[in-house]
């Protein structure tokens, strides 16, 4: 079997790295034969893996479950300057947990929690994060009320494609990933605004959230956060195609 061979027939831009990550996670040759066929029908190449590369680590992807893009990480860089050993981080939306992993790997002594509405990501973030840290349900309802107002940094990679862009998404993206990680409602914010609406009660004074968005949607993005009283602003790096919103609660008054 020409493993590169079949994986630039399918349609695989990189197939010669694919081809390569592919032969030194198969076990066996029919194993490796079977993940080709995975692959080459269509799932993405960190599920048949198992695991996505994220800022030099390795996180557990499970079928079914979103794959961490690599632009996010560029989320997590302006993250980690904000964060400080002791702080409380939560990662909301966490799909397979890959920001919180990140920014704990980053920032030693972080106390780190995550939250999904997808029962498939809890179970995957528990394996990338410290498991009785990984809670299930709706945004800041799944967590656990003594966090309340005391979240130092909120990183968040909720869903912002719009609807009616779904059909127009990678094959597999669109049909090997859960809607709920996807769909951001009609304009694709829906979820945006309940994040940046319910973060300040969650956050210390001076906390930070972080929301990645696209470019096109940044403004709209911005104004929710400004709505929701953060000092807000919008980071873009051009290089990997990323936006950020960050913002910062009012620090608490001088005596």
């Amino acid at each position: 079997m020409d493993v590169v061979t079949r994986l630039r027939a399918a349609g695989c831009v990189f197939a010669e790295d694919e081809a390569r990550l592919l032969t030194e996670a198969a076990p066996s040759p029919a194993e490796l034969e079977a993940m080709v066929d995975r692959r080459v029908a269509g799932l993405p190449l960190e599920q048949v893996l198992g695991f996505a590369e994220f800022r030099g680590l390795r996180i557990a992807v499970d079928p079914g479950v979103f794959v961490p893009r690599q632009r996010t990480a560029y989320l997590v860089e302006l993250a980690v300057p904000l964060a400080e050993p002791g702080a409380v981080v939560v990662d909301l939306c966490c799909g397979a947990g890959a920001l919180g992993a990140a920014v704990a790997d980053a920032v030693p002594g972080v106390e780190v929690y995550a939250a999904d509405l997808d029962p498939a990501a809890v179970r995957c973030a528990r394996r990338n994060l410290p498991a009785d840290r990984v809670f299930e349900g709706d945004l800041y309802a799944a967590l656990p009320a003594d966090l309340r107002g005391r979240v130092d940094v909120l990183v968040v990679n909720a869903p912002y494609v719009p609807t009616d862009a779904i059909a127009l998404m990678p094959p597999e993206a669109r049909d090997h990933e859960p809607l709920v990680a996807l769909d951001g409602g009609a304009d694709g914010l829906d979820v945006q605004r309940r994040v940046a609406a319910g973060a300040p009660e969650w956050l210390v004074p001076g906390g930070a959230l972080l929301l990645e968005t696209s470019d096109r949607q940044a403004p709209s993005t911005l104004a929710a956060f400004e709505r929701a009283g953060f000092t807000a602003r919008v980071e873009r790096d051009d290089e990997v195609g990323a936006t950020v919103v960050v913002g910062v609660t009012a620090p608490r008054p001088r005596r």
